[in-house]
């Protein structure tokens, strides 16, 4: 039998942790006047992100989970080398490209497939 609570548990929470988001984003557009994005801390910060972003990356390129782990390793390195060297290729316009590249080619191997 289930307590009258527990059926709005999930809202509960669900309102709880949008009024934690929404308030420190309030926040934050507050303050960002007083933010100096130069600062030793903010620095380090973008560097954190970059790694946790490469280290993501790497971790799905050599141990993914789910349907990427039916790709061989060497085709999921071969994308990868393809789509490095497009975003190498063209230095002001980099990103959009390789990402299409190794999507599209991911795509085309799993219809060849």
């Amino acid at each position: 039998m289930s307590t009258p609570l527990t059926d709005w548990t999930p809202w509960l929470a669900l309102v709880g942790a949008s009024v934690g988001t929404y308030f420190c984003r309030a926040v934050g557009v507050l303050l960002s006047d007083q933010i100096n994005q130069e600062s030793e801390i903010f620095r380090w910060l973008s560097a954190v992100t970059y790694a946790m972003v490469a280290a993501l990356t790497v971790r799905m390129i050599l141990m993914p989970i789910g349907v990427l782990a039916q790709v061989p390793m060497v085709v999921r390195v071969a994308v990868c080398a393809v789509s490095v060297g497009v975003m190498m290729s063209h230095p002001q316009r980099r990103l959009v490209p390789a990402l299409l590249t190794g999507t599209l080619l991911i795509m085309s191997y799993g219809i060849m497939v």
